[in-house]
């Protein structure tokens, strides 16, 4: 009897992505290669771009373009990593693919100097990134003092490193780490002891949730408007170029990128919580893009960040093998009474207290929050 089991074979296992970001501690010859390899890439990309651009309009069709051609004319190209290069193509690639899908996607745009963010991407390849005791290998750098102030756990396997500098002066990497997905071991929805949660956002506080509690956010932004306002308009007075001017915008940057860690660390926190008791998490799919241009919400609705707040979520539940449900942004969960089921033809947006005939008398928002936490479990029974 033959025992082999061709066409039997075990499916690959899932693959999940994560990146941790550590703060990077250059000397002065590291710094400058990173200033060079920023400085190189922008110029492939802008470059690769412009001669896209100026082939299409003579010809009516565009070639693969790489960076290898540049290196030619341009030698000192070669004093960078090559595949920090490599990935700007691969950038600037995405960047058509995303003009050319449906939706109205901008075409893409030349990098500046003085405003694009400054980064670059290398690839792990042949063990020529590695990271331990404190040190990061880098290709063409070397070794980088680097606070790794977590650690990383076992079976993650290190894919690729983006390399880039703040506004304030600070230089990170970010280290994309490959591991073994967890299947969904979430409990059905129809079982008792499934633990479902619905969050309903909410321009107060960020968001309130179905058990009745409420997020304090405190608004980070707002509290240090006042003093951001009184910096920027010293920078408005600083000539520009000189060197109170670089001080001066180097400690608004450091202002913005305070009140930044402030938001992602209430953030983080309260995913990391709520991912722990909860075995799925309902919210509403929210457009927070056009939530911010309505009603002049648009500086309260950045501040809040509530759509960086679901991306927590998410990854956080999906991790543990949880559920993270996304319920329709056209659901009425503002409208409809989570008593009787009753949806209302109008609802008032200073009406703060949803009032219905069948003698319910909740919070506009706790009830909307109730809707999407049943929503959330009708689509996970039907999952």
């Amino acid at each position: 009897m033959n025992n082999r089991t061709e066409g039997h074979s075990k499916p690959p296992a899932l693959k999940a992505q994560r990146a941790y970001r550590f703060r990077l501690y250059p000397d002065r010859e590291q710094e400058k290669l990173f200033h060079r390899t920023f400085g190189c890439c922008r110029f492939v990309y802008n470059r690769m771009l412009a001669d896209k651009k100026a082939m299409y309009e003579e010809t009516g069709k565009t070639k693969r373009l790489t960076p290898a051609g540049y290196k030619k004319d341009f030698p000192w190209l070669k004093e960078v990593d090559s595949l920090a290069l490599a990935n700007v193509q691969l950038h600037l690639e995405a960047a058509f693919a995303r003009f050319f899908e449906p939706g109205k996607n901008r075409y893409p745009r030349f990098k500046s100097k003085h405003r694009s963010r400054k980064s670059y991407t290398t690839n792990v390849v042949n063990g020529n990134i590695t990271l331990e005791d404190g040190r990061l290998r880098l290709p063409k750098a070397g070794t980088v003092r680097i606070r790794q102030h977590r650690r990383i756990p076992e079976g993650y396997v290190l894919k690729s490193v983006t390399v880039s500098m703040e506004p304030s002066g600070k230089y990170y990497a970010s280290l994309l780490y490959e591991y073994p997905a967890r299947e969904n071991q979430t409990p059905g929805a129809d079982r008792e002891d499934a633990k479902v949660l619905g969050i309903d956002f909410a321009m107060r506080g960020m968001a309130v949730f179905s058990d009745g509690s409420r997020a304090e956010y405190p608004g980070y932004y707002r509290l240090a408007q006042e003093r951001l306002a009184r910096d920027q308009r010293r920078l408005s007075k600083c000539k520009k170029g000189s060197r109170n001017y670089e001080k001066q915008k180097r400690w608004v940057a450091l202002r913005h990128e305070k009140i930044r860690n402030q938001r992602k660390d209430y953030l983080h926190k309260l995913s990391r919580d709520l991912a722990d008791r909860y075995d799925a998490i309902a919210v509403e799919d929210i457009d927070m893009q056009a939530m911010s241009r309505s009603l002049h919400f648009g500086k309260s609705v950045a501040d809040n960040s509530f759509g960086a707040f679901r991306t927590m979520l998410a990854y956080k539940l999906e991790e543990q093998g949880k559920s993270f449900v996304k319920v329709g942004r056209f659901f009425p969960s503002s409208k409809m009474c989570s008593r009787c089921g009753n949806v209302k033809k109008e609802l008032r947006l200073d009406e703060r207290v949803y009032r219905c005939s069948c003698g319910l008398c909740m919070d506009r928002d706790l009830n909307a929050a109730v809707n999407i936490r049943d929503e959330g479990r009708r689509i996970l029974e039907g999952a």
